[in-house]
């Protein structure tokens, strides 16, 4: 699947970092220079600086032949205008786009090309879910016929793993560390990072079980 993301944020970057870490094809766009210019080297993903609300930006970052848009700036204006945008002139099958302020639910829907409309505070996994549609769902998350599965674990005091680095937790077979959630921010989950109580991890696995998952951190 070919993903476009607008908006690097927290959300926009995890949802980046999951959708790359099984094996999809995303692009990052985000209208600061600058953070685009600090996120380099940091994730698996294209990206680019400028303003999704132009056209001729988005044809740049790939609308054209993308299979999903999803618009996850901080801003519904912008949001609306990207969704509108990749529906109606680039004609993308999937969009999915972030309502920053409740009361503006109302106006995220077909008309303004959107597809899904995710509220700020649902859950990475449920957006991914909800934004990729049900065929990709199953694919991504539910160990379907592709074999993915993504597992969010968190880290207690009681944890096996609190207090050892990632380098130093066997993982199962075909299973990855996608992201460390530390403190409300994602961080990038280098082999020599120690793990900490509330530490929240998204972990990608092309053949472990949940259960697995649960026995080799907790």
């Amino acid at each position: 699947m070919k993903a476009l993301i607008t908006g690097a944020g927290r959300l926009g970057t995890q949802i980046a970092r999951v959708l790359a870490a099984a094996r999809n094809d995303v692009t990052l766009v985000d209208i600061d220079e600058d953070h685009i210019a600090e996120l380099e080297g940091h994730l698996p993903v294209r990206l680019l600086a400028g303003d999704a609300c132009e056209p001729a930006f988005l044809e740049h970052a790939g609308a054209l032949t993308s299979d999903l848009v999803i618009a996850a700036t901080g801003n519904d204006e912008d949001n609306l205008v990207i969704s509108l945008l990749a529906k109606r002139q680039f004609a993308v099958p999937r969009v999915a786009a972030r309502v920053n302020d409740a009361e503006n639910t109302w106006l995220f829907n077909q008309n303004w090309g959107v597809d899904t409309a995710v509220p700020a505070a649902t859950p990475l996994i449920s957006l991914i879910e909800e934004a990729t549609g049900a065929t990709d769902t199953v694919a991504l998350l539910r160990l379907s016929k592709a074999g993915v599965d993504v597992i969010e674990t968190a880290i207690t005091p009681q944890s096996r793993a609190a207090g050892r680095t990632l380098a130093e937790i066997p993982l199962p077979a075909g299973t990855v560390i996608a992201t460390v959630i530390r403190d409300g921010q994602p961080t990038v989950p280098a082999p020599e990072m120690r793990l900490q109580p509330g530490d929240e991890l998204l972990v990608v696995s092309h053949a472990a079980t949940e259960q697995e998952i649960h026995s080799a951190f907790q």
